[in-house]
């Protein structure tokens, strides 16, 4: 299934019309009950209901096939199927809640398979029937009947709510109380308000839509005062469709200065003013053009536009090493994606990267400006991983010899104790150790050792004040995940030490539960748009946290005395991370380049049959020749070499006699090949 995101950048073009259909006088309405009353047939018919489909087909008013457990079209649109009788049926608000969510869905659905489809409405419709058809985007019924305008709508008119109109209470207040005043003692009428949307991506029309929504004054509200009954809500259940619901329809407030960049005044434009020759003049601007909105997709769209006004570009103006770093990047890019291989190019990324390194050389002599002395040696590391092929014949410092100088760095400048010390509350997470620990835990899985500060990590999962780092922000996985990856890091260190298979075993489980207690309050994967087609980063957040819980599950079960890939349990997890990766947007514009090592776990155990080898072969494709370079085109290489021998070994007996597929670890598959790298 593809996931193509909307293109932030492109324009959506919308027109709305309305119909107004005024009631006519009392012959008309003489004349047109003559007309009913000669086909009293066609009359019972329209009102015949089933009383026996689920309730949802009910609500939307579509015929059930009554299937168990879940009906058809429940089922094709991914719709809770109910055919006891829910809580919300009994409620107006709550069934006018529940349509509404239905539709969203719909509509997620319809956008996610890139499917258009046009609303045809009759223009001359008799007074007292709505205009617009019952489809699943849109429907009209006694109970949404007064519902406000399309959100798509572009009209700021709300043709439910008057100036100065007081609320209902319990009763819903987009009704109104009296629209003798508002519209001048007019008769009845309705409209129909149809919206047509259009997208582009990159300046292309993809996406055509339509809807119709549907505003009515044939039924007035009742008196001011009254209060429908109202019904208890008692349930894990019910509160966890709430809580959807409440989710569903709020967005976290963005928090543009949660990062401390540490190197003073951000800048407000992309202009940089370096003197620089026309060569790396014309690396720079490749760079600025093309390497740099594709660094921290995650954390862009959390806080938009803080990595290149707020970190990047002030450090190449400030910061001499961090620029030659950027500026080797920029070759390394040019000649991943031109496919390049002159000798000027190779000059270019060599030249930089000896500049680099004497300027980190000459400031480390010098004792100052650590931050900026760590900021480029988190960017040699770093940017590797965005633009660096693993087939590059030129010589290089491999990362773990960088990070060794980052761990110096950091701990210089104190900061595992600043960002740890419950009783100094920062007001900004300094960026530097955010991006030193996602190195340094996913780093630590590359090599099979404990990450360098795991017992930062643990306080931070542990503390109740002070828990996040703010690897949600930049990686978009939750904190408390990520602690737990490192704590699985420590347990593998532990085993290859020596640690018996009891004790190994009971970690593993106490592990295990405390991945599950980040669960409590996961609803399950969806696809991360909000109504307008915008991304939804809260929603794309808890994507990306699925993935990597279920990745981290993969990577604990690994570690169990005799596991097999081919074993029920692992198959199931591998199966549930496909699934949640449908949810991730995919193709040039998507993330799959920032879950490489999602990919690697959980690619690393598929087997031959398995679904996540033609899923994960699609999303290559999509991602076309961005799909060669960086850690996702290590990951790509390497599990093609793991598949291949995977599907060559022979299995091996278990303990209860039964064939099964041995285990083929990528990192002695790297080991082999000479393959040392970082895959995050």
């Amino acid at each position: 299934m593809s996931t193509l995101p909307p293109n932030p950048q492109g324009d959506l073009m919308r027109a709305a019309t309305v119909n107004m259909a005024v009631a006519q006088p009392t012959k008309s309405k003489a004349a047109s009950k003559q007309t009913n009353n000669a086909n009293p047939k066609a009359k019972t018919q329209m009102h015949r209901r089933s009383r026996t489909g689920c309730y949802t087909c009910r609500l939307r008013r579509k015929k059930c096939d009554e299937g168990t457990p879940m009906c058809t079209a429940c089922k094709h649109l991914g719709l809770v199927c109910e055919y006891k009788r829910p809580m919300w049926w009994s409620n107006n608000d709550a069934r006018r809640q529940h349509k509404d969510d239905i539709k969203m869905i719909i509509k997620r659905k319809k956008l996610s398979e890139k499917a258009s489809h046009t609303i045809q409405t009759s223009v001359s419709s008799p007074p007292g029937l709505s205009h617009s058809l019952p489809t699943s985007a849109t429907f009209s019924d006694p109970l949404d009947r007064t519902r406000s305008a399309s959100i798509d709508s572009q009209f700021a008119f709300n043709f439910n709510s008057p100036p100065n109109v007081p609320e209902y209470g319990a009763y819903n207040p987009h009704m109104l109380p009296s629209h003798a005043d508002f519209m001048f003692n007019m008769s009845p009428y309705e409209i129909d308000v149809k919206t047509e949307r259009q997208m582009f991506v990159n300046d292309v029309p993809t996406l055509r839509e339509s809807t119709v929504s549907t505003f009515s004054t044939f039924h007035t509200p009742p008196p001011p005062g009254t209060v429908l009954p109202s019904y208890p809500v008692d349930g894990e259940w019910a509160e966890q469709v709430y809580q959807e619901r409440r989710e569903s329809l709020t967005e976290e407030t963005l928090n543009c200065n949660f990062f401390d960049f540490a190197h003073g005044i951000p800048t407000n434009t992309r202009q940089v003013d370096i003197e620089l020759e026309e060569n790396d003049q014309r690396l720079l601007d490749h760079f600025i053009q093309f390497v740099l909105p594709t660094i921290f997709p995650i954390l862009e769209t959390n806080q938009h536009g803080s990595v290149g006004s707020d970190l990047i570009l002030p450090n190449l103006q400030s910061n001499k090493g961090y620029l030659h770093c950027c500026l080797m990047i920029a070759a390394q890019h040019y000649k991943a994606t031109m496919n390049v291989h002159e000798e000027d190019v190779d000059n270019d990324i060599m030249r930089h990267r000896h500049a680099t390194i004497v300027a980190l050389c000459e400031a480390l002599n010098k004792d100052e400006n650590h931050h900026q002395i760590l900021e480029a040696t988190l960017g040699l590391i770093f940017f590797q991983c965005c633009v660096g092929r693993y087939d590059d014949s030129l010589p290089d410092i491999p990362w773990h010899q960088h990070f060794q100088a980052v761990n110096s760095l950091v701990t210089k400048l104190d900061l595992p104790r600043l960002v740890s010390e419950n009783t100094e509350q920062l007001t900004q997470t300094p960026f530097n150790m955010t991006l030193t620990a996602w190195i340094d835990i996913l780093g630590a899985t590359m090599q099979g050792r404990a990450p360098t500060f795991a017992h930062t990590y643990r306080e931070k999962h542990l503390s109740t004040t002070n828990p996040y780092l703010g690897l949600r922000e930049l990686m978009g996985c939750d904190d408390h995940v990520m602690y737990l990856i490192s704590e699985i890091a420590c347990l593998e260190a532990l085993k290859k030490e020596g640690m018996d298979d009891i004790t190994l075993c009971t970690h593993v489980h106490a592990l295990g539960d405390q991945i599950g207690l980040t669960e409590t309050h996961d609803c399950g994967p969806k696809m991360p748009f909000n109504a307008n087609g915008s991304l939804s980063p809260k929603q794309l957040s808890k994507n990306i946290t699925s993935a990597f819980r279920l990745a981290a599950r993969i990577y604990l079960c690994s570690l169990v005395p005799g596991f097999s890939p081919s074993q029920a349990s692992c198959v199931g997890l591998v199966e549930k991370l496909t699934n949640v990766l449908h949810f991730i947007p995919s193709g040039p514009g998507g993330f799959d380049r920032s879950l490489a090592w999602v990919y690697l776990i959980g690619g690393s155990v598929s087997g031959m049959n398995s679904g996540f080898r033609q899923f994960f072969n699609d999303r290559i494709a999509q991602l076309g020749d961005a799909a060669n370079y960086g850690s996702f085109g290590g990951v790509v290489s390497l599990l093609h070499e793991v598949w291949q021998q995977a599907d060559h070994a022979h299995p091996s007996p278990s303990a209860n006699g039964t064939p099964e597929a041995p285990y083929i670890s990528w990192r002695d598959v790297m080991q082999m090949r000479g393959w040392d790298y970082l895959l995050i």
